[in-house]
C-alpha cells in the first residue's frame, strides 16, 4: 500500500486561516502586523520567494513592506537600514532574503536584526533560546515540519527520528524540535559512514541535504514517516526533493511531496512568527 501524503498546501491554507483570524483580533486592538522584507540584488530564485512572501502577508491581512535594494549596496547602508527598522514600532518582523551579494557578510546582517523581530529565527539569541527551550520564534522550516507530523497524527515521543543534514537553517534546529518532542534523535551528514544503516532505523526520517534522490526505497523502514525538505531540479528541470518519491512512497507510511510539501509550510510559519512578534509588541 502506498504511503499517505502529508499535503503541505492544504495544511498551509489552514495555518493561514488561523493567522488571518488572529490578525483581525490584533487590528481590533489597533495593531497591524507588519513584515519588512529586504531584497538585495536580483537573484531570480530570491525574487520568486519574496513575491510569495509578500502575497502571503497580504492574503492574511498583514502589511508587507518590500524594499528592493541594488546589488551594489554597501554593507554599512544595509545595516543602517536594519537598525532603523529595529526601532520602528510599526514593523514587527524583519527578513533579509539570502543569499546576499559578495560584499555583504550575512552573519553581520543576521546579528544586526533585533531578536524581537527575527522572524526567520537566525539570530544567535533566537537559536540559543531554541537550544535551551526558552520561549521565542521557531525556525520556519523545522516548525513547519513539526506541524506536518502533528497533522498526520504522529507523536514523536519515544520514536527514533533520523535527520539527514546538519545545516543551521534546517538540520540542527529540526533535531532540537524533535528532541523537545521527546524523540530519540540521530543526526547524519556527509561524514556518516553507513547512511542507509542509520536511515533504516528511523520511525521519522527528515531529509534536508539538497541532493536529488539521495534517499531511496531501500533506505527506508517500512511504515516510516518521511519528510522531504530538499528543493532540487531533476534532469528535465522539474522541482524535486532529496527523496526518490515514487520508490519511497511504496515503503513509507507517510510522505511529503515536492513541490506542495514542506515549502508552503515554511512560508506559513513565517506568518505565524510575524503574528507572534506583533502580539508580543502589545506587552
Amino acid at each position: 500500500m502506498a504511503a499517505q501524503l502529508i499535503d503541505g498546501n492544504a495544511l498551509a491554507r489552514q495555518v493561514r486561516a488561523e493567522v488571518a483570524t488572529q490578525v483581525q483580533a490584533l487590528k481590533a486592538q489597533g495593531v497591524v502586523p507588519a513584515l519588512a522584507v529586504l531584497l538585495v540584488g536580483d537573484d531570480p530564485a530570491s525574487q520568486v520567494y519574496v513575491k510569495h512572501k509578500v502575497a502571503d502577508c497580504e492574503g492574511v491581512g498583514m502589511r508587507s513592506i518590500l524594499e528592493r535594494l541594488p546589488a551594489s549596496l554597501s554593507q554599512e547602508t544595509l545595516l543602517a537600514r536594519i537598525r532603523e527598522l529595529n526601532v520602528d514600532a510599526t514593523v514587527h518582523g524583519i527578513l533579509v532574503q539570502l543569499p546576499l551579494p559578495a560584499q555583504i557578510d550575512a552573519s553581520q546582517v543576521i546579528a544586526t536584526i533585533s531578536p524581537a523581530k527575527d522572524v526567520d529565527c537566525f539570530h544567535v539569541a533566537s537559536v540559543g533560546a531554541l537550544m535551551v527551550g526558552l520561549p521565542g520564534f521557531k525556525p520556519c522550516t523545522p516548525h513547519g515540519c513539526m506541524r506536518m507530523l502533528q497533522s498526520a497524527g504522529v507523536d514523536p515521543r519515544g520514536k527514533h527520528a533520523v535527520v539527514v543534514g546538519r545545516s543551521n537553517i534546517v538540520g540542527k534546529p529540526m533535531a532540537m524540535l524533535l528532541l523537545q518532542a521527546s524523540a530519540t534523535v540521530t543526526v547524519c551528514h556527509s561524514a556518516t559512514p553507513d547512511l542507509a544503516a542509520m536511515t533504516r532505523q528511523a520511525d521519522i526520517l527528515v531529509a534536508a541535504v539538497g541532493k536529488r534522490n539521495m534517499i531511496t526505497a531501500d533506505m527506508v523502514k517500512p511504515g516510516a514517516v518521511v519528510i522531504d525538505v530538499g528543493m532540487n531540479r531533476d534532469t528535465a528541470g522539474k522541482l524535486c526533493g532529496d527523496v526518490d518519491f515514487e520508490g519511497v512512497r511504496e515503503v513509507a507510511g507517510w510522505i511529503t511531496p515536492v513541490p506542495g510539501g514542506v515549502g508552503p509550510m515554511t512560508r506559513a510559519m513565517l506568518l505565524v512568527n510575524t503574528m507572534q512578534a506583533a502580539q508580543a509588541s502589545l506587552h
